[in-house]
């Protein structure tokens, strides 16, 4: 009978974990039980040996997680089998968005909702590209194309936190493209007539400055919502030497770090006289509220503010927005953000302002954002070729 050999210190070990009855001893086949590999990493500070282990179906099966094991342990990485993608992705929203607003992690949080009812049970160490596609797959069926490559940008986020605390070897999610979901609601411009409409029945309401602002401006809603007094000049200023008009300052957002989205969005801007008269009545109401609220006023400064000078929440905007279409007698299902495409629209289609200005006034940082978010609204005048054509062969 050949000698067994003993295993020498510090290998690894492979043997069947029985959890059954085993009817074949020899070769463990009908055997409910696993192969368990186990690699000793010395003691811990109070002795105990310190051991990692891997289990696998078969004997072959054990030794190449043995292998990967051991490849992990060279480079540093602590993957542990009971550590899962659900456990990464709320590590990184708790320790990964430092700096980041409540609500950027709330929505950080619901992008990855969907996927993570595939794969949030997975060990991190075991998830493959495929599980990360089909979770995407899954949800690209009842969601829109921006919305699943937000979720996939989020898990690749979130595993990258995981990898830089070396819980995991490499990135898969970053290997996966993000499929293409549903069609989501696109933004839309309304007709002049629309409008007109729109600016007649909001001078009942409390949002009529906010309205006529956002739709001969065209500035964010976020901007508008931080626009402050002291930021705009309603009269002008027409005995400098640069005689200055009236015009309002967007400096400021409602965003975490109160700035605008990107440094060309810090701009000023001229008020057409529709704006000017509707803030001054505003101001004049403004101060009506300040003493009918009296103790209870909260003042910020604020152009646009609630009957307590407190900022007005999105909520507040499109739920009057809704009621001032319904008074308009149009659609109600318009969103705050489509009054500035709707400026784009009506400089486009009939003031026949170039891109470049368009771009310049909607504080873009280039005309391609311009071009490419809305397209749909912009009529570009190219005209040019036509004009000289005309002049050249007017005689035919």
């Amino acid at each position: 009978m050949a000698e067994t050999k003993r295993r020498a210190l510090g290998e690894d070990a492979i043997y069947f974990d029985h959890r059954g009855t085993c009817r074949d001893a020899l070769k463990h086949r009908h055997c409910p039980g696993r192969w368990l590999g186990v690699v000793s990493l010395g003691f811990d500070a109070d002795g105990r040996r310190v051991r990692r282990k891997v289990y696998g179906r078969t004997k072959t099966d054990a030794k190449d997680k043995l292998k990967q094991l051991h490849e992990e342990l060279d480079e540093g990485i602590r993957a542990s089998a009971a550590y899962t993608v659900q456990q990464a992705c709320d590590d990184w929203l708790r320790d990964g968005l430092d700096g980041r607003s409540a609500k950027t992690i709330r929505d950080a949080a619901d992008a990855l909702k969907p996927i993570l009812t595939s794969i949030g049970h997975k060990p991190l160490r075991e998830l493959i590209a495929s599980d990360v596609r089909s979770a995407l797959l899954r949800s690209a069926a009842a969601r829109s194309t921006r919305t699943v490559e937000i979720s996939r940008n989020c898990l690749v986020r979130a595993i990258r936190h995981a990898e830089a605390n070396d819980r995991v070897r490499r990135n898969v999610a970053a290997l996966v493209n993000p499929p293409r979901g549903q069609v989501g609601r696109p933004s839309r411009a309304m007709s002049l007539e629309q409008a007109t409409a729109l600016l007649k029945a909001s001078e009942k309401f409390r949002l009529h400055a906010y309205v006529v602002v956002s739709l001969t401006t065209g500035i964010r809603t976020e901007e508008a919502r931080a626009l402050r007094w002291d930021h705009v000049l309603l009269e002008g200023n027409p005995s400098a030497d640069s005689p200055v008009p009236a015009c309002a300052a967007v400096w400021r957002s409602v965003r975490a770090h109160g700035d605008v989205k990107t440094e060309k969005s810090r701009r000023t801007l001229a008020l057409p006289k529709l704006a000017v008269d509707a803030l001054k009545i505003r101001r004049e109401r403004q101060a009506e509220d300040h003493m009918i609220a009296g103790p209870l006023w909260q003042e910020h400064g604020l152009v646009f503010a609630s009957a307590v000078g407190t900022p007005l929440d999105a909520s507040h905007v499109r739920r009057s927005l809704v009621a001032i279409c319904r008074a308009a007698k149009i659609d109600a299902g318009w969103a705050p953000r489509d009054l500035r495409h709707t400026f784009v629209s009506i400089m486009s289609a009939h003031g026949e302002v170039p891109v470049e200005e368009i771009a310049r006034l909607t504080g873009h940082s280039d005309t391609r954002t311009t071009e490419t978010v809305y397209r749909h609204e912009l009529r570009p005048v190219i005209r040019t070729g036509a004009e000289v054509m005309d002049r050249l062969l007017s005689d035919l």
